[in-house]
């Protein structure tokens, strides 16, 4: 496939769904048939994908939503979990670790925020008119859990790449091995635990998770397992609703998720790229502009984004337009900043909605790593992320390990309002690759004017670690120009060239947009397993 080849975005009077998976869409997409909002048809997504992709993502992670309403004010609900009372430098050093482990039970040291977020986004729906139970959202995931779903090939390929790492963690070869081997592409797998748990919550509450039998149950196999999550830690547990970030520029306005993410770094990318002046797509100006910027945001992001209520900068201070101009101006036009940095990895699903109505979706859950940390609580089916593995044990880092304390987060969805009255929400997967990928994605569809589908297949890079891999370099898909590439190598860039044309380590991207007259169009990366769709 060629970037000519791309596949066309989905265009729709009614609503539209975008996921990494094509169950996830269908789910979403039933939803609007019947009458659901966006937010309700996010939801029905959001829960099937835990089921069906659950490499990337499971309810035993966090989550993200940036939530437009038809008056045209965009809501953010933080649903990232803290670290649990146990969770102590003391904890780990006398256990013999100079470092959180990244798998297994002292991995899983952040209680599970995602649920409190599908209960804070389910409130949200009504609000907006939504009558959908929610026994009728998860009813498509518990669906899928019970009678099993074909082993996607991401899925498969990270089982046996992982495995090594993973199969001695308690619950792991139980629930994703056959015979103690990774499963084959499309052999299909079953989650029962997973489907009684989320029978169980459609009939008790979401709130369940946290301070119910759910709850006691995922405290209980925390323990035994030696995690230092308490019940008491879920008991607290409560997502949050906050302002977004957000900045005006001259060709758009945008909204990002406030630290503990990395949604500042997509914003500042953006606001310093636009001081650039770049008027043409795809050559030297616009690549070299985008990674310039994103070196810029990245030292900003490395030195400030902390947990919200640790920080010791404003966030929208470096979003002032004297600030982003003070980015761009240090960056040269022809050589590029020596790198690397230190840069965070992480595995992700980002999906999105729209509906006639004006509301639109931007959401990201993820459980971190692939497979998070390879925990899964056999009471429960709970997979557990290993967020808490980006806490340092050194009490002068950025982001120390505290009990009670949220971890830095690579998560970052997004929206854009364009002059023009089309609404974008997007966002990708990747790791420290999302801010690139988001970046390049919208460049491409608003400042450049190439078609949603085209903006989203044609060829891309990352700068840094990301998921699946520990490079540093500037990474290249080897559809762009190798003149192209020698031209980036000469001003300076670390420069690699990927074996797949459409590479995973890329991210998988996807974006909605309403347009102005009603108009709802969606598209979805053809990297992933996903795609659009709309009524």
């Amino acid at each position: 496939m060629s970037a000519a080849d791309h596949p066309e975005s989905v265009h729709a009077g009614i609503g539209v769904v975008a996921a990494p998976h094509h169950l996830a869409v269908e789910a979403g997409r039933n939803v609007l048939v019947e009458g659901g909002n966006a937010l309700e048809a996010a939801l029905a997504a959001a829960a099937a994908i835990a089921a069906v992709y659950p490499h990337m993502n499971h309810i035993g992670g966090d989550g993200f939503w940036l939530i437009r309403s038809p008056s045209g004010r965009v809501r953010y609900i933080e649903a990232c979990g803290y670290a649990g009372a146990k969770a102590t430098p003391a904890f780990y050093r006398d256990r013999g670790f100079d470092a959180v482990p990244a798998r297994g039970p002292l991995a899983a040291l952040t209680v599970p925020g995602q649920i409190g977020g599908w209960q804070l986004a389910l409130d949200a729906a009504k609000a907006l008119g939504g009558r959908m139970s929610l026994a009728r959202l998860l009813e498509p995931a518990i669906h899928h859990a019970r009678a099993g779903i074909p082993v996607s090939r991401s899925q498969a390929a990270l089982t046996d790449e992982k495995l090594p790492e993973l199969q001695d963690v308690p619950g792991f070869a139980d629930t994703f091995l056959v015979d103690g081997k990774p499963p084959a592409e499309c052999a299909v797998q079953r989650f029962p635990r997973l489907a009684d748990t989320l029978d169980h919550l459609a009939r008790a509450g979401l709130d369940d998770y946290y301070r119910g039998d759910v709850g006691r149950e995922i405290a209980a196999d925390l323990e035994r397992a030696g995690s230092p999550v308490t019940r008491a830690d879920l008991q607290a547990y409560h997502a949050l609703t906050r302002p977004p970030l957000h900045v005006k520029l001259d060709t758009m306005e945008l909204w990002g998720s406030q630290p503990p993410t990395q949604g500042l770094a997509t914003l500042m990318i953006l606001g310093i790229f636009e001081r650039l002046g770049v008027k043409r797509a795809e050559g030297f100006e616009h690549l070299h502009g985008l990674i310039e910027a994103t070196k810029r945001a990245f030292l900003v992001r490395d030195r400030v984004v902390t947990d919200f209520g640790h920080l010791k900068h404003d966030p929208d201070e470096f979003l002032s337009p004297v600030a982003l101009a003070r980015e761009a101006a240090a960056i040269d036009s022809r050589r590029a900043l020596p790198w690397p940095q230190v840069a965070p990895r992480g595995d992700t699903i980002w999906l999105g909605a729209a509906d006639r109505s004006g509301v639109v979706v931007s959401y990201i859950q993820s459980i971190y790593w692939e497979f998070g940390s390879g925990l899964v609580l056999p009471g429960t089916g709970v997979l557990m992320q290993n967020r808490g593995s980006s806490f340092s044990l050194d009490a002068k880092a950025v982001n120390p390990l505290q009990p009670g304390r949220r971890p830095f987060h690579t998560l970052n969805p997004a929206m854009a309002a364009l002059p023009d009255g089309r609404v974008v929400a997007f966002g990708t997967m990747g790791g420290e690759g999302q801010p690139q990928t988001n970046a390049a994605v919208l460049t491409r569809y608003a400042t450049f004017g190439q078609k949603l589908g085209e903006a989203l297949a044609r060829p891309r890079w990352v700068l840094g670690r990301t998921w699946g891999s520990d490079l540093v370099n500037l990474r290249l898909e080897p559809r762009f120009d190798p003149a192209l590439a020698d031209d980036l190598a000469r001003a300076g860039h670390d420069v690699a060239i990927l074996p797949e044309p459409f590479s995973d380590v890329v991210g998988h991207a996807g974006a909605v947009v309403l347009h102005p007259r009603g108009a709802i169009e969606g598209a979805h990366d053809p990297r992933a397993n996903g795609g659009a769709a709309g009524i």
